[in-house]
C-alpha cells in the first residue's frame, strides 16, 4: 500500500480548493463590510449637514433644541439597521466557512474510511478487531463533530433571537423617548 503522485495531486488540489473557497469567501465579507461602512458614513456626512443647516435656520431656543430631539430617532433607526448589516454579513460568512468545512470533514472522512478499507484488505489475519476499533473511533468522532455543528447551529439561532429582541427594544425605547 503506498500513495501515488495522482492522489498527493488530488489532496494537494482539494486542500487548494478549501483555501480558494475560504479566501473568496471572506473577500466577499470584507466587501460588503466595506459597502455597508461607506454607506454609513455617506449617510451621516449629509445628516450632519443638513442637521446643522436645520438648526442654523432655527429661529429661537425651542426650535433649536425642538429639531436636536427630532434628529435622534433617524440616528438611533440607522445605527440599528447598520448594526443588523453588519451582523448579517458576520453570520452569512460563518456560515460560508461551516460549509467549507463541513466539506473538508466529509472529504477527510470519505478518504480516510476508503484508506482503511484498503489497508483492512490488506491486513493479517486477526486484524479485523482494530479496524472495527478505528472504524468506530470514527463514527464515534463523527457524531460528537454532528452533534458540535447543531449546538453551534442553535447557539446562532439564538444569538440571533437575541439581536432582534434587542433590535426591537431599542426601537421601543426611542419611540418612548421621543414620545416623551
Amino acid at each position: 500500500m503506498y500513495v501515488t503522485p495522482e492522489q498527493i495531486q488530488a489532496a494537494s488540489k482539494a486542500n487548494v480548493e478549501a483555501f480558494l473557497a475560504v479566501a473568496n469567501s471572506q473577500f466577499s465579507a470584507l466587501e460588503k463590510l466595506a459597502n455597508i461602512q461607506a454607506s454609513a458614513m455617506k449617510s451621516a456626512f449629509e445628516d450632519s449637514i443638513a442637521n446643522t443647516r436645520a438648526l442654523l435656520g432655527a429661529k429661537d431656543l425651542q426650535e433649536f433644541v425642538s429639531l436636536q430631539n427630532s434628529f435622534a430617532q433617524p440616528t438611533i433607526e440607522k445605527a440599528l439597521a447598520y448594526s443588523k448589516s453588519v451582523y448579517e454579513v458576520a453570520t452569512g460568512a460563518n456560515a460560508e466557512l461551516s460549509k467549507v468545512a463541513e466539506r473538508r470533514v466529509a472529504e477527510w472522512n470519505e478518504n480516510f474510511v476508503s484508506l482503511l478499507d484498503k489497508v483492512s484488505k490488506n491486513a493479517p489475519a486477526g486484524s479485523d478487531v482494530a479496524v472495527a476499533a478505528v472504524k468506530s473511533m470514527l463514527a464515534a468522532a463523527n457524531s460528537a463533530y454532528d452533534n458540535f455543528t447543531k449546538v453551534a447551529k442553535q447557539a446562532t439561532e439564538i444569538a440571533e433571537a437575541n439581536v432582534a429582541a434587542a433590535t426591537e427594544t431599542a426601537r421601543g425605547l426611542a419611540k418612548t423617548k421621543k414620545a416623551a
